[in-house]
């Protein structure tokens, strides 16, 4: 279930070169961390820009949850190394992970693992579409296989293995912007990887605005068109798509999100899924889960969530872009 860059960020250098007007002294930094990039520009009191505590946490954090790294504490559960402490990253991811599967009756689940390795979205394992033993894969996936004792991960099955790369980017992105607020930052964007969080406003004394793509095939992120461009003041974003990671074998498109609940790639009218929520990790794993539920249901949980707020882009039955606007969400658009 990972996530494509599925958001033009409307910040780059050329903020930075003007973020000294006004007598406000703002800061840009950016660099590689997840296998992608992060962008963050924020205003900070303090004599020097706060890069290396932000990197600080961002590799502490990712020897948390990335499953590339054979000594994260994610990687070692993956092993049922019994000698494993679970830090604060990984509870929290878990325990909030747990209950986004709950309201979504499993079509968000971390224990996804075996089947994005084996339709080649994943750590490792890729294998021929037609030869994948879903039925086989489907009997060690499951959220409700998996539980918290003790401090100790039990799992039904030693073969269950955790993927958090659908809310693992998202949270990354909370935890940099909690540090900022902890160093007294009003006004920030937090960008990775085209998740985001921002608050307050930008060096000109105005409302952060972000891109939304619209869902164009292409895996290079080369050929890209906005959507529609919203105000962002306090809150989070993700997006979660299937025209970004996909490969064609045998004239037929396989999508990187995965149904946890059937062991496919799913293959629907929802073409892309922006979720607006308080936090990021949320709005990081309500993405992915719509995506598997496909538009109707997705329209009735945001429905349900007050704190949710949702830019759907699907297809009609002629093949033709379409849009749903949560009402919550349009005054946020910029005409």
């Amino acid at each position: 279930m990972k996530k494509s860059l599925n958001l033009i960020v409307l910040f780059c250098v050329l903020i930075f070169t003007s973020c000294q007007e006004n007598g406000k002294k703002y800061y840009f930094d950016e660099g590689p961390i997840f296998g992608t990039f992060y962008h963050i520009v924020y205003e900070y009191k303090g004599d020097d820009n706060l890069q290396e505590d932000i990197m600080a946490k961002l590799t502490e954090f990712d020897l948390s949850l990335s499953t590339y790294k054979p000594q994260s504490v994610i990687s070692r559960v993956n092993n049922n190394d019994t000698s494993v402490v679970l830090d604060h990253y990984f509870l929290t991811t878990f325990k909030r992970g747990e209950e986004i599967s709950r309201i979504t009756e499993g079509a968000f689940d971390m224990t996804v693992a075996p089947l994005v390795n084996a339709w080649g979205f994943g750590f490792k394992n890729k294998l021929d579409p037609e030869l994948i033993p879903v039925d086989s894969l489907l009997q060690v996936v499951g959220y409700t296989k998996v539980r918290l004792e003790d401090g100790k991960v039990v799992k039904d099955d030693p073969r269950i293995m955790f993927d958090a790369s659908a809310i693992a980017k998202g949270y990354g992105v909370d935890v940099v912007a909690d540090l900022l607020e902890l160093n007294g930052v009003v006004n920030y964007m937090v960008e990775i990887g085209g998740e985001i969080r921002a608050k307050g406003k930008n060096d000109k004394g105005r409302i952060w605005r972000v891109g939304i793509d619209k869902p164009i095939d292409d895996p290079s992120t080369m050929s890209r068109e906005i959507q529609d461009v919203i105000q962002m003041e306090n809150g989070a974003l993700a997006t979660s798509g299937n025209y970004r990671q996909f490969y064609i074998k045998d004239g037929k498109k396989y999508a990187h999100t995965i149904d946890p609940r059937l062991g496919y790639p799913v293959q629907h009218s929802l073409l892309s899924a922006s979720v607006f929520a308080p936090d990021c990790m949320s709005a990081d794993a309500y993405a992915t889960s719509f995506m598997v539920l496909g538009l109707e249901k997705s329209i009735e949980l945001v429905g349900k969530d007050s704190l949710l707020k949702a830019y759907f882009i699907y297809s009609d039955s002629l093949g033709n872009y379409k849009t749903y606007i949560s009402e919550r969400l349009k005054e946020s658009i910029i005409e």
